[in-house]
């Protein structure tokens, strides 16, 4: 009982922002929450702000570049007179104006390749961005479902603690007209206390993943949150037609870290044409214009020499690379590692993906079996139960063996829970991968 008081003392905090006592967290509403204040959500979708600068930068550079200069000069020099004597420093200043432009007319197509490259990038990013969000989506549903379980778990504990009671209460009046032994009255009593400990350890569950879920979502600890309790009457459909292959399928064409190594593929293999752009010339157009004035010039006026000294200039560059010490080579072989390396990468995700699939097809066949047995288990014992609780109300069975059916009752209902929930996590584990929302 300590620890579960303990724990309860952590959790009764005051409330978190915008919940209130009366309000509760449906599943939809703490994934939405979690995407919202997580952290690695937030700083991935940072990166792919980043990505966007970059490929809407790399589209202007199809656009001239336009530069403006202005330059003021200042000087002093001695002069020769004519008896070959050198006067004292006379200065001048001069200034100078222009505008410069340039556009690449061709570079091997670099800067298309780029252009591509860098908007492959942005939208790859944009998956990477999903797949986390899908990831923290799984693990909220994980969480919700390991809380419903805790709490159903206390509540079924409470039951048997009332039923005990009742059953020592009847056992007590027993005692005191000699129908039954003390040992077997302490036998009871013994069964109680142990029940009381293992809803201490339910509520301390409980409390845990309480918390797991709050520090899941970012959210403070708070006595004041509540979720949603779902009807599950129809989610548990057994004999579900499960086919592996079907649903990798669905998944290739849907999940974005699927569609992520694609464009990563496709990102290298461009790496590859920009690089053997380096075998080929590149041709720049150039233009410009410029005037200035001189103080030396003397007698024409500042705005008449401006206007007259006006000198435009255009030009082509042409660069035709001949050796360059195996660089583009070099990089032309790595471009084509990289490549193949994205390539494996690719294959291996989508390896990676059909063997989850796999794992949870298998795990929604076992789990539907566990919860088929379970409920079995669960209706034979407790009809054995029921008749016994009558045979001991009557005097007609003693405590130990009433005890022993009422213990198989607590661990049949124990595991009739946990392979219910456990069937419901397997199902909807399968839903997400062939795109269905995860809701309860």
């Amino acid at each position: 009982m300590i620890a579960a008081y303990v724990l309860a003392a952590f959790v009764f905090q005051p409330s978190a922002k915008g919940q209130t006592a009366d309000s509760s967290w449906t599943l939809q509403k703490c994934i939405e929450y979690s995407l919202q204040q997580n952290i690695q959500v937030r700083k991935t979708s940072l990166t792919t702000d980043i990505n966007k600068v970059y490929a809407e930068q790399s589209k202007a550079s199809v656009f001239p570049s336009l530069n403006a200069s202005v330059s003021q000069n200042f000087g002093w020099n001695k002069s020769l007179n004519s008896a070959g004597q050198y006067s004292s420093y006379s200065g001048s200043n001069g200034t100078n104006y222009g505008v410069n432009s340039s556009v690449t007319l061709y570079n091997g197509g670099q800067i298309r390749n780029s252009i591509k490259q860098d908007d492959l990038t942005y939208k790859a990013s944009q998956f990477d961005t999903e797949t986390i969000k899908e990831s923290i989506s799984m693990s909220v549903l994980n969480a919700f479902l390991q809380v419903l379980y805790a709490e159903e778990q206390v509540k079924n504990t409470q039951r048997q603690i009332e039923s005990t009671m009742e059953q020592l209460s009847l056992a007590e009046e027993r005692i005191k007209v000699g129908v039954i032994s003390k040992s077997e009255y302490l036998q009871v009593k013994a069964q109680l206390a142990t029940e009381k400990l293992t809803l201490a350890n339910a509520e301390s569950q409980f409390a845990i993943n309480r918390i797991a879920l709050m520090q899941l979502m970012e959210l403070p600890a708070s006595s004041n949150f509540s979720i949603d309790h779902p009807n599950f009457e129809n989610a548990v459909s057994l004999n579900r037609n499960v086919i592996s292959d079907s649903i990798y399928s669905q998944a290739l064409a849907i999940k974005p870290q699927i569609k992520s190594a694609e464009l990563n593929k496709q990102n290298a293999q461009l790496g590859v044409e920009i690089a053997k752009a380096g075998y080929l010339p590149s041709l720049i157009l150039s233009t410009g214009l410029s005037t200035g004035y001189s103080s030396s010039m003397s007698g024409l006026a500042y705005d008449y020499q401006v206007k007259n000294k006006i000198s435009p200039s255009v030009g082509l560059s042409l660069s035709i690379p001949i050796f360059q010490n195996k660089q583009v080579r070099s990089r032309v072989a790595i471009a084509k590692i990289q490549t193949y390396n994205a390539e494996l990468s690719e294959n291996d995700t989508k390896n990676q993906l059909r063997k989850v699939i796999e794992q949870a097809s298998v795990d929604v066949a076992s789990a539907e079996k566990r919860f088929d047995a379970s409920v079995e288990e669960y209706n034979a014992t407790k009809e054995s139960y029921l008749v016994s609780t009558e045979k001991f109300n009557q005097g007609l069975l003693n405590s130990v063996d009433y005890l022993i059916q009422k213990t198989n009752m607590i661990a049949a209902e124990s595991n009739l829970l946990q392979s219910k929930y456990s069937l419901i996590f397997s199902y909807k584990t399968l839903d997400f991968y062939t795109g269905i929302p995860l809701t309860l």
